[in-house]
């Protein structure tokens, strides 16, 4: 009976395979633009370091490599909330100043590393904490974004859903995910194909749920913190991102109308379905057509 109950529990991700990277031809002339690469890759990780090879080589913008696995930081956020007025962070190992003219400056962001413990790994953990000198501001919204990951990403749905969530909150159209899993080279060559195409089309996708949900959780909270997190609340009002729907007065006051017109009995009998069908007419003349 034991046995059978253990049985249910999900088991451990497979080891990944990682699939062979071969080499491509790298023509530099002609290319335009700036990609930058931010990668924590080891001097020993010769299979993330072909994958970031490739990409580069088949790429038709230039890029460049920030490997912060060397970066001298001098700790991790400390929550002290001393960048929410003026977005300066406490440290003086100026990572906020190297992330908005080394990183967040660039056409196009590329994260690249290895799985570890089911995640990016200490280094990028420690480099996504300090990123708290953004506040809740999405700095590089529109600015397409991709990944490059060496392990066995299909069975890691975690880190599936933080990677898709941080593109959608972030604005960031998310390009691919090129794993070394099962075909390296046709996975990295979509990447840069669509990285390509987004860069050089100012390609954005409609926001699905956690990109529309996790935008009102952070204005509402911006909302409410204005007084403290003013760095974050002059953001918003430049970005009209205080779209409230009590804003909109005029349809506020048609609701309440319509409120009170189907709450009579007799009226809602003499209307009918005419109110759904005046809901839906909008979408009906898009379908006729």
């Amino acid at each position: 009976m034991a046995h059978d109950v253990y049985e249910t529990f999900p088991k451990h991700a497979a080891a990944p395979s990682h699939r062979p990277v071969s080499p491509a031809e790298s023509g530099e002339a002609g290319k335009t633009g700036d990609v930058v690469i931010v990668t924590d890759c080891a001097g020993d990780d010769t299979q993330l370091k072909a994958m970031i090879d490739r990409f580069r080589a088949v790429l038709k913008h230039k890029s460049r490599i920030v490997n912060i696995s060397g970066y001298p930081f001098q700790g991790g956020c400390l929550g002290c909330f001393h960048c929410a007025v003026s977005g300066k962070c406490v440290y003086k190992d100026v990572l906020d100043d190297f992330l908005r003219n080394e990183i967040q400056a660039a056409d196009a962001i590329v994260y690249a590393f290895s799985i570890k413990d089911h995640s990016m790994g200490s280094i990028f953990k420690m480099y996504d904490d300090r990123q708290f000198c953004n506040g809740h501001r999405t700095v590089t919204m529109g600015k397409p974004t991709g990944y490059l990951v060496s392990g066995n990403y299909p069975e890691e749905p975690n880190l599936q859903m933080i990677i898709e969530g941080r593109s959608e909150v972030g604005g960031n159209f998310l390009a691919g995910v090129a794993c070394d899993e099962i075909d390296p080279d046709a996975e990295i060559d979509r990447l840069a194909a669509r990285l390509d195409y987004a860069i050089s089309h100012r390609y954005i996708q409609p926001r699905n749920f956690y990109g529309v949900g996790g935008m009102k959780i952070f204005r509402d909270l911006i909302w409410l913190m204005r007084g403290m997190m003013k760095a974050d609340h002059r953001f918003y009002k430049k970005h009209g991102l205080y779209d409230f729907p009590q804003k909109q007065k005029g349809t506020v006051l048609k609701m309440y109308l319509v409120g009170a017109l189907i709450a009579s009995p007799r009226l809602k009998a003499k209307i009918g379905n005419k109110l759904f069908e005046g809901m839906i007419a909008p979408y009906r003349k898009v379908v006729e057509k």
